[in-house]
């Protein structure tokens, strides 16, 4: 019953990364963003993957897990991409 909780823990939080990652996109800029923040959430899906391993309870549980993982790593390139394009459209500026 524990990992039926856990796992509506995890799929009602993970909702939330498609949408800031579709975003985060769209936005073109790391403004707003947080790498710190990312790189939390990131480090907590990590360490949650980690523990049902070693607890050898690796049950469905894991695969939402491993879905949020991918979807908090897909936002951490997104923020690379946009400090990336905030630097070019700087440079732009300072051009003129």
């Amino acid at each position: 019953m524990s990992a039926i909780f856990e796992t509506v823990m995890l799929v009602c939080f993970g909702f939330s990364w498609p949408i800031s990652v579709v975003n985060n996109y769209r936005s073109r800029t790391a403004k707003g963003m947080s790498l710190f923040f990312i790189l939390l959430i990131f480090l907590g899906y990590v360490a949650g993957i980690a523990a049902k391993l070693l607890s050898g309870n690796d049950s469905f549980v894991l695969a939402v897990y491993g879905i949020n993982l991918v979807l908090v790593g897909t936002n951490l390139l997104i923020y690379f991409r946009n400090v990336r394009l905030d630097r070019e459209q700087e440079s732009t500026r300072s051009k003129r």
